[in-house]
């Protein structure tokens, strides 16, 4: 006689878009059975809270890492197309490339300049070298021709894409509720294992503020830059990084832009206060046109203030929002002239001594998996790590890609 299916319950630790995506490939991998399998997804503060709901949301095949790429690539067309993702979050095709311009002096400075010091820290999202060899594209015309002088094609349509994150994200929850998926929200302060097995995961109710416990057959931590503190063992870190979004004078054609901006001396400066150096530099904002009359633009990271308790808590740097929104406006009349709708910041999370990927997979512990670390491209592996995470709970190894290559044990 043969012994009754298994009963698993599978907590996932984190309501990023790794924790998001997981739980949605989770209830549709063919041997799920919500009579029997029972997922529940702890999130601290918010579902997309963090650098899920305030990234850029560029998708390309040319990103990092390679052994999740494509994969990952794939099902974000795929998920678009079965669930309307053009009109639900954004998501289209477009041209990617590189821009180097000239900035125009301001016309008048508003804010102050940008709390603190300290270098700045690169995304390294860009080509390493910039070689620049072609025009202007003509339908690039929200870049004024006297500020760009050069442009470099990085992808097309074929090779790079959008989404909006925060809805891409709070989408992949919602459809994951539908199958069965059960969200809390609290802060995990306990995760009894010992060294073979994971037992349960103990965490602080937001409402009530009591602690609850979920008894645990599998634990997916995806918790990204907070993967340390709930588990220490993790080389997870995190690096800050601001951003705005702007609605421009007029729609914008479909391009991202990573542009290299050559500020002239005295560059903002304003009743005897610097805002910025008094000497020439260069500035490398990011800028993606968004279908809904916005454009996202963010600048470099920064490690200038630690690691909040939640992305609830996470210190929001006027000054460096302002510096952005100055950098784009100085080589766009339409961005210079639009209409400021968020500044904001989050955390990414990297993965210590590597800089080109994420650890995806088994711990050692039975029942305890690792997803975190996907730095700036966590919307763009997001699918395609929730599928192989899908894969290490019910199939007991990744099928989908090779990715030995980010073996947490390796790291661990």
């Amino acid at each position: 006689m043969s012994s009754p299916p298994e009963k698993r319950n599978i907590v996932i630790v984190g309501g990023g878009i790794i924790g998001c995506t997981t739980a949605y490939f989770l209830t549709r991998h063919p041997a799920f059975d919500p009579s029997r399998h029972a997922i529940t997804l702890i999130e601290a503060s918010e579902i997309a809270g963090g650098a899920s709901g305030k990234a850029g949301g560029l998708l390309a095949l040319w990103a990092y890492p390679r052994n999740i790429v494509p994969l990952s690539y794939g099902l974000h067309a795929d998920l678009a197309k079965e669930h309307g993702g053009a009109e639900r979050w954004g998501y289209r095709k477009l041209h990617c490339g590189q821009v180097a311009a000239k900035g125009r002096p301001l016309k008048e400075v508003n804010g102050n300049a940008a709390n603190g010091k300290g270098e700045s820290v690169s995304l390294h999202k860009r080509h390493e070298k910039f070689s620049a060899h072609s025009s202007i594209p003509k339908d690039l015309d929200w870049v004024a021709p006297d500020a760009a002088y050069a442009y470099d094609e990085m992808g097309t349509p074929e090779t790079t894409a959008q989404v909006h994150p925060y809805q891409f994200t709070t989408s992949m929850a919602a459809l994951a509720q539908e199958k069965g998926v059960k969200i809390v929200y609290g802060i995990v302060n306990e995760m009894d294992r010992d060294t073979e097995v994971v037992k349960f995961v103990s965490y602080k109710d937001n409402e009530r503020s009591e602690t609850k416990t979920i008894e645990a057959t599998d634990v997916i931590i995806t918790a990204g830059p907070w993967t340390q503190r709930i588990y220490p063992p993790a080389p997870i870190s995190g690096l800050r990084a601001h951003s705005v979004t702007i609605r421009p004078t007029k729609p914008l054609s479909a391009y991202a832009l990573f542009t290299e901006i050559a500020l002239p001396a005295n560059f903002g400066q304003s009743n005897g206060s610097s805002r910025h150096s008094k000497q020439a530099m260069t500035v490398t904002p990011e800028i993606y046109a968004r279908p809904n009359d916005e454009i996202y633009a963010c600048g470099e990271g920064d490690t200038l203030v630690p690691l909040p308790e939640t992305t609830a808590d996470v210190v929001v740097d006027d000054g460096r929002c302002q510096d952005i929104i100055d950098y784009v406006g100085c080589i766009s009349d339409e961005l210079r002239d639009g209409e400021v709708l968020v500044r904001q910041a989050c955390y990414l999370p990297n993965v210590e001594g590597r800089a080109s990927g994420p650890l995806i997979g088994h711990t050692g512990v039975k029942g305890l998996y690792l997803a975190a670390g996907h730095t700036c491209w966590g919307i763009q592996n997001g699918p395609g790590t929730g599928k192989l995470m899908s894969e290490f709970v019910f199939d007991g190894k990744a099928k989908s890609a090779n990715i030995g290559q980010l073996d947490p044990r390796k790291w661990l």
